[in-house]
């Protein structure tokens, strides 16, 4: 048989890597094919797994490839006719220990890189397991959960989505709460944390402990806005139901003593009754099949998240996929009924039905609907909802209405929404627009400038959380329209130099430094002290300095990533969309980005188009977690 690698044309810039097509030839090298589909089938697993896919869903490859792998029409022709019926005769998927597996029923398969494969498969059972556990029916915590939602909260009939995700929460092991920004999601979990606290207290003997509480997030910056978050909320809490505050939250790599490739069995267990997790749209396959490990089916295990958020970019989009169809509800009868028993709330409207058949998974999943930062007239909540939406004709209209940035406001009343129409890159009107957004910062900075200045800790902390009212985002890290450029652009634009280290640089931990005791996503800024320049970070609300030579994997961050400004919120965003279209350029990129802004979003356009394109387009993410959403309650 001939060991003839079949060659993969290069496709260009969105087709396959060299490492695909690498992966491939070694599996031909390894076990020769005679098909060179067999080639192209595992390039593309090892493609779309780059790409954040859990698998290469052979259903949409045949049906709409060039929208599954994010290439263009023309690319997408030059793929084999019938390249998914190949999947049945390829001979890197047969045995225990083959480097492809087929799962699936036709015309359902998937393929998957064994690793994605048993991950994906770990989190199913593990989840399975937490189902099946028995539910803890008991109803004295009642009058507490109506201490914490007094009836008289409850305006204009709408339903309090918040006292239902504590009622479901307080009898499961596990609970899932999905919610848009502003849905109450920090302030739903401290209330449940006072309402488990008082119970546990109730139920306390003199040898038992007090509850064990563990809070986490998938990056620093959003473990550090969690315990931000949690400390405000405590202090609003019936005084009876007051609770001392948990330990601080942790980053998932340490809660889980993260190592890279250790087994799943070596996974530690958490000495824990309730795990909290903030921001789990971020977490991917192998880091939820790891936590999923550590957590004891003992205890409560709660997952905090926005499912229509940008998914991790490692392979999974976990949460996106377990909270399908959690709009529509799903509920049973039986879980309806206790609800109402429970809570008062009746959400019949969110029962089962043929589009959302009542899985088990629904009876464990809480979305909160009324957003609390943007109110119903709000300018950026309902650009937020129609783009989440996907209305193309309803995002024109608000396009047609948007004021421009480069008239004359009033400087007292801005608009919360503006749009910067700019041809090219840089652009002075961008220029204008970043220096009045960070006005107030510079002034506070001036006298750092100066020679043999120095910084106090209060200083530096007043300087940090003034830099955090405004923020550029961009789509892209390279090009004209790229965090790269604009970095280099602003740094100019507000009188800076070629110089690396100066006062008042922003950056950015761009990878987890366990000696300094800094997260990847940790934002610092470079100021001068006694001892010469040095790096500010706030922990726990105190000011903590680096030695800028100690800080080997930083970034500047005058501009950022939508991807890295996840778990994060600024006063101001000004959001940049390219000039042209791009496979990054989503919905669910968008609505992230939109949705960063607090009180005023600034969107910087070359091309209202792209901005359509963006919303017509849909993350496609491929796995097989979607089965748990059908399995019906037994």
């Amino acid at each position: 048989m001939s060991r003839t690698t079949p060659q993969i044309k290069p496709l260009g810039l969105d087709a396959c890597t060299a490492l695909d097509r690498a992966f491939a030839d070694f599996l031909h090298a390894q076990v020769p094919s005679p098909d060179p589909r067999h080639h192209w089938l595992a390039a593309l697993t090892s493609y779309q797994m780059g790409r954040g896919h859990a698998c290469l869903d052979l259903q949409a490859l045949q049906d709409q490839a060039a929208a599954l792998l994010g290439w263009s029409a023309a690319q997408a022709q030059i793929l084999p006719a019938d390249l998914s019926a190949a999947a049945a005769s390829l001979p890197w998927r047969v045995g225990e220990g083959s480097p492809l597996v087929l799962a699936g029923d036709t015309p359902s398969q998937r393929l998957y890189l064994r690793r994605a494969y048993q991950a994906e498969q770990d989190v199913m059972h593990a989840l399975r397991a937490r189902l099946a556990q028995p539910l803890l029916e008991t109803s004295a915590w009642v009058v507490h959960l109506d201490a914490l939602f007094p009836s008289d909260a409850q305006k204009h009939g709408q339903i309090d989505w918040q006292k239902v995700a504590c009622a479901l929460a307080v009898r499961s092991s596990l609970t899932l709460i999905t919610g848009g920004p502003g849905t109450g999601k920090t302030t739903t979990v401290v209330r449940l944390l006072a309402l488990l606290t008082a119970q546990s207290r109730l139920a306390q003997t003199p040898l038992q402990k007090p509850l064990r509480i563990r809070l986490a997030a998938p990056t620093g910056k959003a473990a550090s806005r969690l315990g931000e978050s949690i400390q405000s909320a405590i202090a609003h809490l019936p005084p009876a139901l007051q609770m001392d505050p948990p330990a601080a939250p942790e980053t998932l790599h340490r809660l889980l003593q993260f190592t890279p490739d250790a087994p799943l069995r070596d996974v530690p267990e958490l000495a824990c009754d309730v795990v909290v997790v903030d921001e789990a749209s971020m977490i991917d396959l192998e880091m939820m099949a790891r936590l999923l490990a550590a957590v004891p089916l003992s205890a409560r295990l709660i997952l905090l998240g926005d499912k229509d958020q940008l998914a991790s970019v490692e392979a999974g989009a976990v949460m996106a996929q377990l909270c399908e169809g959690a709009d529509l509800g799903g509920y049973t009868a039986n879980t309806l009924d206790w609800i109402q028993a429970h809570t008062g709330q009746d959400v019949r409207q969110y029962a089962s039905s043929s589009k959302s058949p009542g899985s088990s998974l629904a009876q464990h999943t809480v979305m909160l609907r009324h957003s609390r930062r943007f109110a119903a007239d709000s300018g950026i909540g309902q650009w937020a909802q129609e783009v989440n939406a996907g209305d193309t004709r309803a995002v024109n209209m608000l396009l047609s209405k948007c004021p421009s940035a480069q008239t004359d406001q009033d400087p007292l009343f801005p608009p919360d929404v503006d749009l910067l129409s700019v041809q090219r890159m840089p652009h002075t009107d961008v220029a204008v627009t970043v220096k009045q957004g960070w006005s107030h910062w510079l002034e506070m900075l001036r006298p750092l400038r100066m020679p043999q200045a120095m910084c106090s800790d209060a200083q530096a902390l007043q300087l940090i959380e003034s830099f955090a009212d405004f923020q550029v985002l961009c789509a892209l890290r390279s090009g004209p329209w790229g965090v790269e450029n604009l970095n280099l652009c602003i740094s100019r634009w507000l009188g800076w130099g070629a110089e690396l280290w100066y006062s008042g640089r922003p950056v950015m931990v761009t990878r987890n430094d366990p000696n300094l005791k800094l997260m990847n996503g940790d934002v610092g800024l470079c100021l001068p002290t006694a001892n010469g320049l040095r790096v500010a970070f706030v922990q726990a609300g105190h000011i903590r300095w680096v030695l800028p030579t100690r800080l080997d994997a930083v970034e500047t961050v005058w501009a950022m990533t939508v991807h890295k400004s996840q778990g994060s919120e600024f006063s101001h965003v000004m959001l940049v969309v390219p000039d042209m279209p791009s496979p990054v350029l989503t919905r669910e990129l968008m609505y992230t980005g939109i949705t960063r802004a607090k009180k005023r979003l600034t969107l910087v356009l070359a091309s209202q188009s792209v901005l359509l394109q963006a919303t017509a387009a849909r993350v496609m993410r491929s796995g097989g977690l979607f089965e748990l959403t059908e399995e019906s309650v037994e």
